[in-house]
């Protein structure tokens, strides 16, 4: 294979077929005001744990809603359950209640329970 001093980029398509909706379904199953959320980053903006670590709310939404159980698990837990992105969701959605349903649907998918 020759070396052009190029490489191709990896596939931004996202194939709805292969997201995994365990984890969405659980959480909007138990928190449907979730369902509500805009994405708008007023939690990640007052988040603590978004100022001392990598932590982004946004972030675990988006990866939550593609289906990324992997990372999830990796950033679930930098979460210092402080409440302050309840308090500031204009929507009023009970994220710390969201925060706490990922890690309960995270231990019920490694269970395979769903």
């Amino acid at each position: 294979m020759r070396n052009f001093g190029f490489t191709t980029t990896k596939s931004r398509t996202i194939d709805y077929e292969k997201i995994d909706t365990r984890l969405i379904s659980y959480i909007l199953q138990n928190e449907p005001s979730f369902n509500a959320c805009l994405s708008c980053g007023s939690c990640t903006a007052i988040c603590s744990a978004g100022n001392l670590t990598s932590f982004n709310i946004r972030k675990l939404s988006l990866q939550i809603r593609l289906g990324d159980i992997e990372n999830t698990k990796l950033e679930i837990d930098k979460c210092m359950l402080c409440g302050k992105c309840l308090l500031e969701c204009p929507r009023g959605i009970n994220t710390r209640n969201v925060i706490m349903l990922i890690k309960k649907g995270l231990n019920i998918i490694d269970k395979n329970e769903i």
